[in-house]
């Protein structure tokens, strides 16, 4: 049975992969609980750099060392070692590699996917465009920014989990699609108890720690509204153009507005609207309901003076179980050709960019 006592005994004999001294020795573990009855331990852990590759072997390591003493879930919390602490071990950390994303970009265009609320199928929008986009011969990649409420992995039907190869995170791909989520780094579908600071340091991360290679499209799925991460892609990419998802319902629309607004304040072009869940078509009558009502995304694009790039209907995908993707619409689908569309009318605006 593991106590709080043979979890320190067990975590304070790995080393800060930076510092490269026991975690005893740096005073890293600040919390430790255990649950007992449910077999769940919870570990707080501070080290001298969070937010890398390297913290996120070590997390592995931590993991892997407390269920192999008989844990059935984790929870761990990392936060950084305070400049006095780490001035008694004199340590200086490396920054991160200057060839990243951020610095080298090249031709690969930034497109933010984003939204004024949460449920109107912002992920699931992310998700077929960077699809669609491979489809029509890109190369892409997708980092699922809402760290808060990650669900890209599961969209995609992901199975595998980023490996790391040196310093750099490789990602998963799927569908022709590199893909890296916060998702891949939880244990047993956890919640993620961070700030702002650490959101942004995660997100750097996914810039800078993974190895993208040459990229076409970078497509990142927002958390809705207008929070850290948001602002934080808006520093880090001054050159994003920005789709914002909406629902024909008005109240939606005045939502997305804000999304759309904050982003034409931090010079960032929305080139584009998408209006999901638009109505629903019966296949017995052919007849379409308009469920969420009509105009939001007219509207929407009005106001931010862009193209309402396509409408969606309400359906659902085709799921074949040997292939399991939930949320991913096949190239025949009807949906699908809307995607495509879409990506399409996306990749000539992007290119008319580059060429003027």
């Amino acid at each position: 049975m593991l106590t709080e006592d043979k979890v320190y005994s067990l975590l304070n004999e790995l080393r800060d992969p930076f510092l490269h001294k026991t975690l005893k020795e740096t005073g890293a573990l600040k919390e430790v609980t255990v649950k007992e009855e449910k077999g769940h331990v919870s570990v707080k852990i501070a080290l001298a750099k969070t937010g890398t590759s390297e913290q996120l072997q070590f997390q592995e390591r931590v993991v892997h060392t407390l269920k192999e003493a008989g844990a059935h879930t984790v929870g761990l919390r990392f936060i950084e070692l305070s400049p006095e602490e780490l001035a008694q071990f004199k340590a200086e950390i490396p920054s991160a590699a200057p060839n990243n994303l951020l610095t080298n970009a090249g031709s690969t265009h930034f497109l933010a996917i984003a939204s004024g609320k949460g449920g109107v199928g912002k992920s699931t929008v992310s998700v077929n465009l960077a699809v669609a986009l491979a489809r029509l011969g890109k190369k892409v990649g997708l980092i699922d920014a809402d760290i808060y409420g990650f669900s890209v992995p599961d969209m995609m039907g992901v199975t595998k989990r980023p490996v790391v190869q040196g310093e750099k995170i490789i990602p998963v791909e799927r569908f022709n699609v590199k893909v890296i989520s916060m998702g891949f780094f939880v244990e047993d579908n956890s919640p993620v108890i961070w700030r702002g600071p650490m959101l942004g340091k995660m997100l750097t991360s996914f810039f800078t720690e993974v190895e993208w290679g040459e990229l076409d499209y970078l497509l990142l799925d927002l958390p809705p509204g207008t929070g850290d991460v948001a602002l934080d892609v808006h520093s880090m990419l001054p050159s994003c153009k920005e789709v914002i998802v909406t629902t024909p319902h008005p109240t939606a629309a005045f939502v997305a507005a804000r999304a759309g607004a904050m982003a034409i304040k931090t010079n960032h072009e929305v080139i584009g609207v998408v209006e999901n869940m638009s109505y629903f078509e019966s296949k017995v009558t052919d007849e379409r309901e308009y469920v969420f009502g009509k105009g939001g995304g007219e509207k929407l694009a009005d106001e931010l003076q862009t193209d309402l790039l396509g409408q969606l209907p309400l359906q659902q995908p085709d799921w074949n179980e040997e292939d399991f993707a939930p949320s991913v619409y096949g190239e025949d689908h009807r949906l699908g050709q809307i995607y495509l569309e879409i990506a399409e009318k996306l990749t000539k605006k992007c290119e008319k960019t580059i060429h003027n």
